[in-house]
């Protein structure tokens, strides 16, 4: 069985009374887009410091690689490109230049072949000369991104990486996201609390809340389990509206237009009672199990409140 490339056991920062982190625990395997989500002050931000060494845990093991980051810490990070926070520039060099000065800094390869292949990567092949005090917000998050490229980690740490950008920039950053896992063979570890951006990019996700992990596994088989919202469409809402409130399985039943009903269902109930209006020779065009990460992450956030 493969390595994972993050193995995080019962990890905890304390600081005096106060603790940021308290049990921890997470897996990320090879080739994950993993969501890292959880409301603010849940601790987040703390575990990305601890996993990049800039912060020590109180307690607890951070694994990478198959290695302890206590012990293997060089080794570790030069296979590690992140962005933690908001990435900073030198506003009156060219994209190129700046990516020359900050990736001799790590030691990276900064010929002008890796350089213009990384640039090519996040999409500003063309604006390698311009200075980036001429960049948009989006383009230096992409900026970012590259600086995080420029030495070719295997695992790539992006802390809030769409916060600040128009829709436009955050289709593009989810995009380029994708593509690094996809077509470069990247594993990503992705923090965000912009909740649609993770369940359209992450494969599998953990959410944590108080310092403590809630819950963790993939992200469809988790928005799969429990209570969905369903869609029922059909051209006899006000007959449908008695079959439904007829039976117990309903948690609640909104109509949202005169062809529309909405009802929270557990999965499992949903074939009786779409057999219920069957019966009652109620019209269907439509049955659409839905659960939105947002709706998800707000009720168990709220049970561990």
């Amino acid at each position: 069985m493969p390595t994972p490339i993050i193995e995080i056991s019962h990890l905890a920062k304390h600081y005096g009374s106060f603790h940021a982190v308290r049990d921890l625990n997470l897996t990320v395997e090879q080739g994950d887009v993993y969501g890292f989500l959880g409301p603010n002050g849940a601790g987040k931000s703390t575990t990305i410091r601890m996993m990049m060494s800039l912060i020590r845990p109180t307690s607890g093991d951070i694994r990478i690689f198959g290695q302890s980051l206590n012990e293997h810490r060089s080794e570790i990070l030069r296979r590690v490109g992140a962005i933690v926070e908001r990435p900073d520039f030198y506003n009156y060099l060219s994209a190129r230049r700046n990516l020359e000065l900050l990736g001799r800094l790590s030691g990276a390869d900064v010929s002008k072949a890796n350089v213009n292949r990384v640039l090519g990567i996040v999409g500003l092949g063309e604006r390698a000369e311009s200075k980036v005090k001429t960049f948009s917000h989006g383009m230096k998050q992409r900026l970012g991104l590259a600086q995080a490229l420029i030495h070719n980690p295997d695992l790539i740490v992006l802390d809030e990486p769409s916060t600040g950008l128009d829709p436009q920039g955050m289709v593009d950053m989810r995009d380029l996201i994708l593509e690094l896992a996809h077509d470069h063979k990247k594993t990503v570890f992705l923090s965000s609390h912009i909740l649609p951006e993770v369940e359209l990019t992450a494969n599998r996700m953990v959410i944590i809340n108080r310092g403590k992990t809630i819950i963790e596994g993939s992200v469809q088989e988790l928005l799969n389990a429990g209570r969905l919202k369903v869609t029922i469409e059909t051209t006899d809402v006000p007959r449908a509206l008695e079959v439904l409130r007829a039976t117990p399985d309903g948690e609640w039943i909104q109509s949202s237009t005169d062809q529309e009903i909405i009802i929270m269902l557990n999965r499992q109930d949903i074939p009786g009672v779409v057999a219920s209006l069957a019966t009652a020779d109620i019209p269907l065009r439509a049955v659409t199990p839905v659960r939105s990460l947002e709706e998800y992450f707000i009720s168990l956030t709220r049970e561990t409140a």
